[in-house]
């Protein structure tokens, strides 16, 4: 029975601590994540920090994962292919120069300066697949797979099928290249 009373006195004071969080600032969080966890806090981030704290609170009175528990994890995270960000979109050859006024293509038509020069490929991976688009000539557009676009929308849309800008889609947002 004493067992018991010390359980839910220790419960209480575990849930007391962890609304005691939420009055501190966000200083005195990062300092309390770093006595806990034994580590430098590398976030500012007040939401995360609570649950961190709160969470390292809740399995040093309860008991931490178990070793098997721990081997299992890390099985599962060697197993998985995890990409942080998505591949970004080359474009080739490079630009040497990058011009920040359009150009003046034949026909007296603005050419977007984004594009990059008429003979380039632009390639960006997309579903396990790799997407090559030949830029031509400025009225003859863009060429995917021996198909003619107009524009790289019209080769975005063919590619993912539903409507996207092309610039994003193959992320040409600034004159002459890639974000």
């Amino acid at each position: 029975m004493p067992e018991k009373k010390e359980a839910a006195a220790d419960e209480a004071g575990i849930e007391e601590r962890i609304r005691a969080l939420d009055r501190m600032t966000t200083g005195e969080l990062a300092d309390e994540y770093e006595r806990l966890h034994r580590r430098e806090c590398r976030t500012r981030h007040r939401a995360y920090l609570i649950r961190k704290i709160a969470w390292r609170l809740q399995a040093n009175a309860e008991g931490d994962l178990s070793e098997r528990a721990r081997r299992r994890a890390a099985e599962l995270a060697d197993d998985a292919e995890v990409r942080v960000m998505a591949p970004r979109a080359t474009v080739a050859p490079p630009r040497t120069t990058v011009r920040l006024t359009p150009r003046l293509a034949s026909r007296g038509r603005h050419e977007d300066p984004r594009v990059p020069p008429p003979g380039s490929t632009i390639v960006r991976d997309y579903k396990h697949r790799t997407i090559r688009v030949r830029v031509l000539p400025a009225e003859e557009g863009f060429e995917l797979d021996g198909e003619r676009f107009p524009t790289l929308t019209a080769v975005a849309k063919r590619v993912t099928g539903q409507h996207m800008n092309g610039f994003r889609f193959f992320r040409l947002d600034r004159a002459g290249g890639q974000r």
